[in-house]
C-alpha cells in the first residue's frame, strides 16, 4: 500500500542520521539481501482516460447540379473548321423565320445581308454573332444518346376495304388539350391532356384501351401495314400513297397525353433482344417472327399519335417540325425544348450510324418529340425514303452538343 511504503522510508531515514550522529562508528556486518515483494500499484484514482472519439459525420450537402451552358470558344469544336457551314445555312434561314426575340431579330437581320454562297462569310458570320456553350445534364455528364428519325412511307386509302384495315385517326372531339404555361408561366410548353367526365378531367385513352375500342368515325385515313402505322407514330410525321395515285403529307396533330415508353427497351427487359439487336430493324424482325405478340408490345407504348393531312406541292421540302417550319434532312434535329432553345443552331459531334466515323456538323433545333427528353439529347433527321429509314433505325450513338447563343453585345 501507499502509506506502508512511505513508513518503511522514514525509518531508514532516521536510522541514517543517528548513526551519523555516533562518536564511534561501529563495524556494520553485511546482512544478507530480504527477499522483495513485488510491488502491486495502486488502483487509479479519479475519472479514467478515454480517447477523443471523433465527432459526428456532419450531412454533405448535395452537389450543386452543373450548369447547363459554359460558353466556350469555336475552337473547341471538334470539326468546326471541316464543315461546310453553307449546308445548314438554308435551315439557318428557316428558323429566323420564327425567333421573334430582340436578340434573334437583330442576328438574322444581319444574315439576310450574308451572301449564302460565300463559305468564308458565312463562317464569319456565325464567329461573330453567336458564343458556343457547351451542353451538360445536371449530374455534370456532357455526352448523351443522338438518335435518328425520318419522314415515313406508307400506302393507304380514304375507305377502309381489302389490304387497308389499320386506321390512322384525326383528333377526336373530346381530347381535352390546357397549355399549362399560359396560367403558370413556369410550366411553359406544359400540356395537360385528358377528357372531360361531368366536371371531372380525367385521363384519356391509352392506346391498349383503343386498340380494344376503335374510335369509330375519327378515321383520317386507312394504311396498309400496321407495324408501319405504329413507326409512323414515332417518327411523327410521313407520307402516304393513297390507292387513287395521290400522295399526302400525314403530320402530328395532337396526342393522348401518356408519356411516351420505348418498346425496344422493354424487349431488351424481357430478355427478348440484346441492346445492340434493339435497333427499328432488330424489332420489326422480331414482330415478323412473334406476330401472335404485336399488340402486346404496342401497347407498352401508351402514348398515341393523332394525325392531321397535308397537301405536298413540294416533295423535295422535309415535313414541319413543331418551330413550324420544314425540316432540312441533315441539318435538323429534335430537342428537349424544356432545356434548349427551339430554333436555336447547335453544333454535334458524334458518329455515324452504326459506325465509329465522326459526325461533327451544324445543326438546328427545329423539332420536337415525345422519346426526346434530356439536355444533351438530340434526334437527327435523316430525310426521306428508303436509306434515311435504314439510317435512322440504326442510330444509336453518344454524342456532345454546343448550343449557339446569340453574343449579349452586338457587335
Amino acid at each position: 500500500m501507499l502509506s506502508t511504503r512511505r513508513s518503511v522510508t522514514a525509518s531508514l531515514a532516521l536510522v541514517a542520521f543517528l548513526a551519523a550522529c555516533s562518536t564511534t562508528p561501529q563495524p556494520q556486518q553485511p546482512q544478507p539481501p530480504k527477499p522483495t515483494e513485488p510491488v502491486r500499484m495502486p488502483p487509479p484514482v479519479g475519472p479514467v482516460y478515454v480517447p477523443e472519439q471523433p465527432p459526428p459525420a456532419q450531412p454533405t450537402q448535395p452537389p450543386a447540379p452543373a450548369p447547363l451552358f459554359t460558353p466556350t470558344s469555336f475552337s473547341t469544336l471538334p470539326g468546326w473548321e471541316q464543315d461546310d457551314l453553307r449546308q445548314a445555312w438554308p435551315a439557318f434561314m428557316q428558323s429566323c423565320r420564327t425567333l421573334n426575340k430582340a436578340d434573334w431579330k437583330t442576328v438574322c437581320a444581319a444574315a439576310r445581308t450574308i451572301d449564302a454562297g460565300d463559305a468564308a462569310a458565312v463562317r464569319r458570320f456565325f464567329e461573330t454573332w453567336f458564343v458556343p456553350n457547351l451542353v451538360r445534364s445536371s449530374d455534370g455528364a456532357d455526352t448523351g444518346l443522338i438518335t435518328g428519325y425520318y419522314e415515313a412511307m406508307l400506302y393507304g386509302s380514304r375507305k377502309r376495304g381489302g389490304a387497308f384495315q389499320t386506321p390512322l385517326y384525326r383528333v377526336p372531339p373530346d381530347l381535352l388539350t390546357v397549355d399549362l404555361g399560359s396560367v403558370y408561366p413556369q410550366l411553359k410548353n406544359m400540356r395537360l391532356r385528358g377528357r372531360l367526365s361531368g366536371k371531372t378531367v380525367l385521363p384519356y385513352n391509352t392506346r391498349a384501351e383503343i386498340a380494344r375500342a376503335p374510335l369509330a368515325g375519327k378515321e383520317l385515313l386507312w394504311v396498309n401495314d400496321p407495324v408501319e402505322s405504329f413507326f409512323l407514330e414515332v417518327q411523327g410525321s410521313g407520307r402516304v400513297q393513297l390507292d387513287t395515285g395521290e400522295t399526302v403529307r400525314v403530320a402530328y396533330a395532337d396526342q393522348n397525353g401518356h408519356p411516351y415508353k420505348t418498346i425496344g427497351r422493354w424487349l431488351v427487359e424481357q430478355g427478348e433482344l440484346t441492346a445492340e439487336q434493339s435497333t427499328a430493324q432488330g424489332i420489326r424482325a422480331w414482330i415478323a417472327a412473334n406476330p401472335g405478340r404485336r399488340q402486346e408490345l404496342f401497347n407498352v407504348n401508351p402514348s398515341y399519335i393523332f394525325f392531321r393531312e397535308e397537301k405536298l406541292p413540294d416533295p423535295s421540302l422535309g415535313p414541319k417540325g413543331a418551330l413550324g417550319v420544314p425540316l432540312t434532312p441533315g441539318r435538323s434535329v429534335a430537342i428537349d425544348p424544356t432545356l434548349l432553345p427551339l430554333g436555336a443552331p447547335l453544333f454535334l459531334a458524334t458518329t455515324e450510324a452504326a459506325s465509329e466515323a465522326p459526325m461533327q456538323r451544324l445543326m438546328m433545333a427545329q423539332d420536337t418529340g415525345g422519346a426526346i427528353r434530356g439536355a444533351v439529347r438530340a434526334d437527327f433527321f435523316y430525310g426521306f425514303g428508303p436509306d434515311a429509314m435504314d439510317r435512322a433505325g440504326k442510330m444509336k450513338q453518344r454524342g456532345t452538343i454546343w448550343v449557339l447563343l446569340p453574343r449579349p453585345a452586338v457587335p
